[in-house]
């Protein structure tokens, strides 16, 4: 499905718990790409958290889906890997926080079941250090992950011809997609990093 403009229709997502330390992953680096680029309107960043099945009607929307997540590759941590189209139903989210969260598998397979799975998909997995500590910030070797995965991101938007702009000054607090205590720098920067 194209825009009047004949541009891909294009959603990046970043997906995780923020309190589950680097479960969040996917989250702070969608909230970081916000702040930083501006995007086309073809493009939409989406903070997906932890929304499971809500999630389909935007990949019905979408033809093209980048999703940032914390991903149990088995590597060391902090280390990102890039699983494109075909491969990404092999993987799963790193760990499940509750009975009822969905993984994003499940996502992907109801969006595909309903013949509405974006054609073009990109995960952008960094392989977690801690997922138990309740309320913790993002590891350091995963935190140090955020510009990197960002920079692939960017060279993505780039082969869809839906090139990120970088801005001038990030977003203010007021614009950014999480905001008052939930955002990086007022939660996860008060938080001691392992």
């Amino acid at each position: 499905m194209l825009n009047p403009e004949n541009k891909k229709r294009i959603l990046v997502l970043g997906i995780g718990n923020i309190l589950w330390a680097d479960e969040g992953f996917g989250v702070r680096v969608v909230e970081e790409f916000h702040r930083r680029y501006a995007i086309d309107d073809n493009v939409t960043v989406l903070d997906g958290g932890t929304q499971g099945l809500y999630l389909v009607s935007f990949l019905e929307q979408a033809d093209c889906l980048i999703v940032f997540d914390a991903i149990d590759y088995g590597l060391l941590p902090g280390q990102l890997k890039l699983v494109r189209d075909d491969e990404v139903p092999m993987f799963t989210a790193a760990k499940k926080v509750s009975l009822h969260q969905t993984g994003f598998q499940e996502v992907l397979s109801a969006a595909d079941l309903l013949g509405r799975r974006p054609r073009e998909l990109a995960l952008i997995g960094c392989q977690p250090l801690d997922l138990e500590q309740w309320g913790g910030p993002l590891t350091a070797p995963v935190r140090f992950q955020i510009a990197p995965a960002i920079e692939l991101a960017c060279k993505l938007l780039a082969q869809w011809d839906s090139p990120a702009k970088p801005r001038t000054a990030p977003l203010p607090a007021s614009e950014r997609l999480l905001a008052n205590n939930i955002d990086h720098a007022n939660y996860e920067m008060r938080a001691q990093p392992i």
